[in-house]
């Protein structure tokens, strides 16, 4: 397998032993009572609001961590993050859906969270799903329960939950696995610490809560280089890393031994504007630097992939997206994020999934590689053409590395001649995309939950509301 190193050890090392003296010295803005007894009590220093994080209790809570995320769907599919394998999963969150057709946008409702569940079950590089469209038509409060009530009669695949904020999020979002099978196997939670190095009071307690229920904690930092962190790409690697070591040993100590999965989110400010960008080549050097640090932990890594700030599927959306995946791949991420991603977050789009199903299946290509052994460099074959017909098509070793993969087959980039492209009308990857979309979506068709699950999952979302939502 073809690997990339943007670090080398001794960078490694250096955002390390300075991730341990931020935390140690600096510290983490946490206020949080029961939290920070509990750090009180392992050793950690209070600091009037902060906590300081001495490095013998971090390291000793790497040591404690879960190494691998083992995630199953409810038709069977396994999925094992840190088992060597580089799986694809799509955005989560978007509100607003863009139209390839049309060119134009919409906010995104509960039917969207549907649909695009769906569509990314029938696509076979989307290995994990996460409920991608956060719905406008329920309350703030249940949004997130939402998407995950919507999407799981929707896929049989691994379904991974949706970002949480509070611990009755979490408590839900458990019943709600419970009703389709054991949560501890076929749910992973994340949630984002706010930075720069603060975890608000309800976010500490929801991953106490989502430790004591005994699910894979994926924390989920998100800073901005130049407004949140700082501008320079290592010095928020660094501070990316104290964030996500900080929420580890907040579960770790809650729940000894729960798995972990190391995940980045780092992009960098725009100067001319001020916003975030998820599309300079920058943040696939920033994800692909995220790899090797959560590497070094012995972590599985997940990163964004395909990123984008595009607001069509254009130029710049292609090539933004391909250099933002294929640098973190290379560098052996475990899993990317991203599929269907647009606008930095903000949108999604229907062919979007179905063009970066295609994408996905490129960039696994990429990572791995080509023999070169004695069969592959076919010095044999080489002799024995020239000696005879002067073409390989007929030979048994073209069939052999045919049917081995070692051209990815496309089904949506243009590969035949001019006359054949005009004559079939000039239909382009976004055209074949948007179609093959729409036919997904009027033809596949996933097992159904049975009538108990779904009044089940109704009746916990009733509840939800009753709790959660302050009419």
């Amino acid at each position: 397998m073809i690997r990339l190193s943007i670090l080398d050890e001794n960078d490694i090392e250096a955002i390390h032993q300075a991730t341990l003296r931020i935390l140690g010295e600096t510290g983490i803005m946490l206020t949080e009572p029961k939290s920070r007894a509990l750090l009180d009590g392992a050793g950690a220093i209070i600091q009037e609001k902060r906590i300081l994080f001495p490095a013998d209790l971090v390291e000793k809570c790497i040591s404690l961590a879960g190494k691998k995320t083992t995630i199953h769907g409810r038709g069977g599919a396994v999925r094992i993050l840190g088992d060597g394998n580089l799986y694809f999963h799509n955005l989560g969150g978007a509100p607003q859906v863009y139209n390839a057709g049309s060119g134009t946008r919409r906010l995104a409702i509960v039917q969207d969270v549907r649909d695009s569940t769906r569509l990314l079950d029938a696509l076979e590089n989307c290995h994990t799903i996460t409920p991608f469209f956060t719905p406008t038509d329920v309350p703030g409060a249940l949004m997130s329960l939402a998407m995950y009530r919507h999407a799981l009669p929707y896929t049989v695949k691994p379904l991974q939950g949706p970002g949480v904020q509070f611990a009755a999020e979490a408590r839900y979002a458990v019943k709600m696995a419970e009703v389709v099978g054991s949560p501890a196997e076929i749910l992973t939670l994340s949630l984002s610490p706010v930075s720069p190095l603060t975890i608000p009071d309800h976010e500490a307690e929801a991953i106490m809560e989502i430790a004591r229920l005994g699910i894979a904690f994926a924390p989920l930092p998100c800073p901005t280089a130049g407004t949140t962190a700082p501008f320079s790409i290592a010095g928020s690697i660094t501070q990316q890393n104290a964030e996500v070591l900080a929420a580890l040993v907040l579960a770790e100590l809650t729940s000894p031994g729960l798995p972990i999965i190391y995940c980045g989110r780092l992009a960098m400010m725009e100067p001319r504007t001020g916003l975030s960008v998820w599309g300079g080549v920058e943040m696939g050097m920033a994800s692909a630097g995220t790899v090797q640090v959560g590497h070094h932990y012995g972590l599985p890594v997940n990163v964004y992939g395909f990123s984008t700030n595009a607001h069509s599927l254009d130029i710049q959306d292609g090539f933004e997206r391909a250099l933002n995946a294929a640098i973190p791949a290379l560098a052996g991420a475990d899993e990317l994020s991203g599929i269907g991603e647009m606008e930095a977050g903000v949108m999604g789009s229907y062919a979007q999934m179905v063009v970066d199903n295609e994408f996905a299946g490129s960039i696994i290509r990429i990572r791995k590689g080509f023999p070169s052994d004695a069969d592959a460099i076919a010095e044999d074959v080489i002799s024995a053409v020239m000696a005879s017909t002067h073409n390989f098509l007929g030979q048994k070793h073209t069939m052999k590395y045919l049917k081995s993969g070692e051209v990815f087959l496309t089904k949506l980039a243009e590969r035949g001649s001019w006359d054949g492209w005009e004559a079939a009308g000039r239909v382009g990857m976004l055209e074949r995309a948007q179609a093959q979309a729409e036919k997904i979506l009027k033809e596949h068709q996933v097992p159904p939950l049975d009538a108990t699950q779904e009044h089940e999952l109704d009746a916990l979302m009733a509840a939800a509301e009753r709790e959660l939502v302050k009419y």
